[in-house]
């Protein structure tokens, strides 16, 4: 059975990739200087700051007098981490001995934002322009319906043709790159991306969308360095505050109106004026995984019967029960089911795994369950597992069988040609009996013919 992962980068690890000439580019920005310091392990962020006001290279030998010798594992993976951003460049000498020094641009503008601080591109509208503004639950509600709308258009439910308004051709483009595959004379499909991306956590989502969006923005003509300043910008601004769409540039707006259909900005409009409002789930995006502390309330309770409690109202938490359980019956605010060998089969065919489906339950346990240990029973836990492995324990491989050679050396001989072409499964060399794959099977007849 395939295996597909699907490896949610945070920003750093997008901005780490990017060509050194575009890295540079992002370095004339102070605001993404201090993102990215803020995104460096703690030992990183320390070195960053003692050499800001140092106009020389420092060996790599004086760099690890800083540390205890206890330190040496974090001293390797900040050091790595610097050269990776070119937050440090590395000079090796002919007596290869390495020396570091900050990225001229890098140490420039954050000296400029550590003394004078910084202005943004744009500064909040006053109250008295902006019509009544959402207040911060409000504006959490908003990010979490789009949120849920965007995945439902996802799993083609039913109720997406009423619920979600039409998403823009950019998001469709990213869903397209590997969530969604199409045929002929069909409807979009999930691939099995789609169905693993459904089981990961918020955040894990959001990161895997943004990085595919940046990812395609060469194809809309946009540059993805641009982009990246961009959102890592949005992070700086205000949660609920408006700011005047006048103040963006053309793929600017366009950005922006991509990223409503997310839930990551909220769009109004007055009489004169329009202009978008920053959620949680924009202001949030220089944190990392790891970091990021919005960890949702779960909803699922699984007993030691197989049998699944959702508490929960949403349309898209029970789309995401069936890809693995049996939902019997849906109440107001409780989504009933139980786990079968049946749907969790259907679940392995479709690319997911017993992994990502455990996982899934253990993020999304009720709170009253989520403090035991383990928050779902090992039976079940054990169970998936097995199943699991019921499907991969046979693997059926197309093949043909030889006997009857005329003498050893002849046996030999075929043995030995179906090594080199990795083609041979099986042999018996007292009974000179040998069991081949079948796309050398011609290859063998005529090989054979030849040694009589």
């Amino acid at each position: 059975m395939p295996q597909v992962k699907i490896i949610a980068k945070n920003f750093m690890d997008m901005v780490s990739s990017l060509p050194a000439m575009k890295l540079d580019k992002l370095y004339e920005n102070a605001f993404i200087c201090e993102a990215i310091l803020r995104s460096l392990p703690p030992l990183a962020k320390k070195y960053v700051l003692q050499l800001l006001y140092i106009d020389v290279p420092v060996s790599a030998s004086s760099l690890q007098e800083w540390v205890l010798v206890d330190g040496a594992s974090k001293h390797r993976v900040a050091v790595d981490r610097l050269i990776q951003l070119r937050v440090f460049t590395e000079t090796v000498d002919r007596k290869k001995e390495a020396t570091y020094r900050l990225n001229l641009m890098f140490q420039m503008n954050l000296r400029k934002h550590v003394v004078h601080g910084g202005v943004l591109p744009r500064e909040p509208m006053a109250a008295n322009i902006t019509v009544r503004l959402p207040s911060l639950e409000e504006l959490d509600n908003y990010a979490a319906q789009q949120w849920e709308c965007f995945l439902l258009h996802l799993i083609n439910s039913a109720e997406v043709e009423v619920t979600t308004k039409s998403i823009s051709p950019s998001m469709m483009k990213v869903f397209q790159r590997g969530l969604l595959s199409q045929r002929d004379n069909e409807g979009s499909r999930l691939t099995e991306s789609g169905f693993q991306f459904l089981l990961m956590d918020t955040n894990a989502q959001l990161w895997y969308i943004i990085r595919e969006y940046i990812s395609n923005s060469e194809d809309r003509g946009v540059d993805s360095a641009d982009l990246i300043s961009f959102l890592l910008e949005l992070s700086f601004h205000v949660t609920g505050e408006a700011y005047n769409m006048n103040t963006l540039d053309e793929i600017q707006r366009i950005t922006v109106k991509d990223l409503a259909d997310l839930g990551l900005i909220k769009l109004q409009q007055g009489r004169k004026d329009s202009w978008f409002i920053p959620t949680k789930l924009a202001t949030n995006l220089s944190i990392s995984l790891s970091d990021a502390s919005s960890r949702k309330m779960g909803y699922v309770v699984v007993e030691t019967n197989f049998r699944l409690y959702a508490y929960s109202t949403s349309k898209l938490h029970c789309e995401i029960l069936r890809l693995f359980a049996r939902v019997e019956y849906q109440l107001p605010n409780l989504i009933v089911g139980s786990i079968t060998k049946e749907n969790l089969y259907k679940a392995f065919s479709n690319g997911i795994t017993a992994d990502q489906i455990i996982s899934f339950l253990q993020q999304n346990a009720h709170p009253r369950v989520a403090e035991k240990v383990p928050s779902v029973p090992e039976n079940v836990t054990d169970q998936i597992r097995l199943w699991e492995s019921d499907l991969n324990r046979v693997e059926m491989t197309p093949a043909h069988f030889f006997d009857d050679f005329p003498s050893r050396d002849v046996f030999e001989a075929a043995c030995d040609f179906a090594r080199e072409y990795s083609s041979l499964l099986w042999e018996d060399s007292k009974k000179m009996q040998l069991i081949v794959k079948t796309e050398i099977y011609a290859h063998m007849k005529e090989f054979l013919s030849h040694q009589k």
